[in-house]
């Protein structure tokens, strides 16, 4: 097992993909040998890592490293376990926080077993899922309030639908492309604004008869935005950054966010570790059993789905132009069936 080969996806420096062969190490004790099955690119974060323009200081900055392995979202498959491992076997379908590679070896403690109603392409949702409902939880969403969610890719969608569960009186999705538009009314958004957030302060106040948004939640990481965004917001109301700004630098505050007493709410995935008895594996267990219900969908926010091997070709189109792409799987299935 040690001459086992790995296709795997890297960022070999800024705006530079390769897909190389790699050897996979052997496996410890109480390690496991996993095979990818299916993975999503997180095309926000993803295109950012790649293109590697960041402020000093930043998580940016520390985070990504060329050579860079991109990736944190995946099902996968057991192939071998070490001799220390009791409770999974070969076969058994798992969901792991890991990069985009065709064969891994990772500690058994950080397997998770994909319930049975559960598909690989939905199971590899869950690491936005977590983010997302921590974005919601961390707004303290009170039945009956007015939410704006400004930028709507995979992000924003998983939001608009985790605020129709929980009792908003209006979701308001606010973004250029009506298509986007129109999936986030499928997914309960009660309000559309094709605008940007410059242009949709008039639509809120008439959606809201002038007390503006309660929250606002800012997922689109670009700098100008979060001004625009605390302008949306009315008194008391909540700002949640669920997009992370490469450059904060470039980011300032709107010009009544001490009059109105607007609070800003920074949310990242590291307080899935554990936000008011929340942590990352009850909220998974939450997600799934939305989507088994049918009172959550990623199926529909699925655009794309590719082989690895033309990952080359994949990251150089979301470079170029994500606005058509939301969910993009790469199918490590595709690989063994062509004998790779």
């Amino acid at each position: 097992m040690e001459s086992l080969k790995s296709l795997t996806i890297v960022f070999t420096e800024r705006e530079q993909v390769a897909v190389r062969e790699e050897p996979v190490g052997p496996i410890g004790p109480d390690e496991v040998l996993c095979r990818a099955r299916k993975s999503l690119i997180s095309t926000g974060t993803e295109t950012l890592c790649l293109r590697g323009v960041f402020d000093a200081d930043t998580l940016w900055a520390d985070w990504v490293r060329y050579p860079f392995l991109p990736g944190y979202s995946m099902a996968a498959e057991i192939v071998k376990t070490g001799e220390n491992v009791t409770g999974w076997k070969p076969g058994d379908r798992v969901y792991v926080g890991e990069s985009h590679r065709q064969y891994f070896v990772t500690a058994a403690s950080n397997l998770k077993l994909i319930p049975a109603e559960i598909s690989d392409e939905e199971a590899a949702w869950f690491s936005l899922a977590n983010t997302t409902q921590l974005g919601v939880r961390r707004a303290g969403l009170e039945l009956g309030e007015s939410v704006g969610v400004i930028g709507l890719g995979l992000l924003g969608q998983l939001v608009v639908q985790y605020l129709r569960l929980s009792g908003c009186r209006h979701v308001v999705a606010i973004d250029p492309a009506e298509a986007r538009l129109k999936l986030a009314r499928q997914f309960g958004a009660t309000h559309g604004l094709a605008m940007d957030a410059g242009s949709a302060r008039e639509g809120v106040n008439q959606i809201t008869e002038g007390r503006m948004l309660d929250v606002v939640f800012d997922i689109t990481g670009h700098p100008a935005v979060l001004a625009l965004a605390t302008r949306l917001a009315g008194r008391l109301g909540r700002v949640v950054l669920l997009g992370d700004s490469t450059v904060p630098s470039q980011q300032v505050l709107g010009p009544k966010v001490v009059a109105n007493s607007i609070s800003v709410l920074g949310t990242h995935a590291n307080l899935v570790r554990g936000f008011q008895g929340w942590d990352g594996s009850r909220m998974e267990s939450l997600f799934f059993d939305y989507l088994v219900s049918g009172r959550m969908d990623v199926k529909s926010l699925i655009t794309h789905r590719y082989s690895p091997a033309d990952a080359v070709r994949v990251y150089e189109g979301l470079l170029r132009d994500r606005s058509s792409a939301l969910g993009v799987i790469l199918d490590w299935d595709l690989l063994e069936q062509a004998g790779v």
